[in-house]
């Protein structure tokens, strides 16, 4: 059983809904996926010790998956770039790390989509319906940011990053 990268997108948004996860209907709706990939990804972050299980309502293990996240994340779900297209910003140039790092001269990266007012260098999210899932919740937006600066970031970046990602996460369950 291993991890998928719409894992990683239902353990994040799991932490935006506090301590009273909704039915799993409602997470895929707000994840654009289905229900069976909800139940899917909620045993295989089970299994990997990311989440707890069903007694404890299938909350975020913070510990494991901050260590995930901050360590492993960027080796199992590598970051691809492509070419100059229109999108949605995401990593150092979506909230909150917008407001911290400054604009260089190069296009920031972007996720690639119709929807998206930003030209800049296309950065693949890390699962397809991450942008449309962002574009909803705000919270769930900062945090695939920042899981995008954890990805493909400078160095400088990513430790800005993994100081507000832990923030986030810590400040919802800890």
């Amino acid at each position: 059983m291993y991890l998928k990268p719409q894992d990683i997108m239902v353990a994040l948004k799991l932490f935006t809904f506090g301590e009273h996860r909704p039915p799993m209907s409602v997470i895929a709706t707000q994840l654009t996926i289905s229900p069976s990939e909800v139940h899917g990804a909620l045993k295989r972050l089970q299994f990997a010790h990311l989440i707890h299980g069903k007694d404890l309502q299938h909350r975020p293990n913070v510990a494991a998956l901050e260590e995930f996240l901050l360590h492993g994340l960027k080796y199992v779900f590598p970051a691809e770039r492509g070419s100059v297209t229109r999108g949605i910003p995401t990593s150092y140039a979506a909230p909150p790390l917008n407001s911290e790092i400054a604009p260089g001269d190069e296009l920031p990266p972007v996720w690639p989509s119709r929807d998206g007012q930003v030209r800049g260098i296309a950065l693949a999210p890390l699962y397809e319906t991450a942008p449309s899932a962002a574009l909803r919740d705000p919270r769930l937006y900062e945090l695939l940011s920042l899981a995008d600066a954890l990805r493909d970031g400078r160095a400088r970046e990513r430790k800005i990053a993994e100081r507000e990602l832990v923030k986030r996460l810590r400040s919802i369950h800890g």
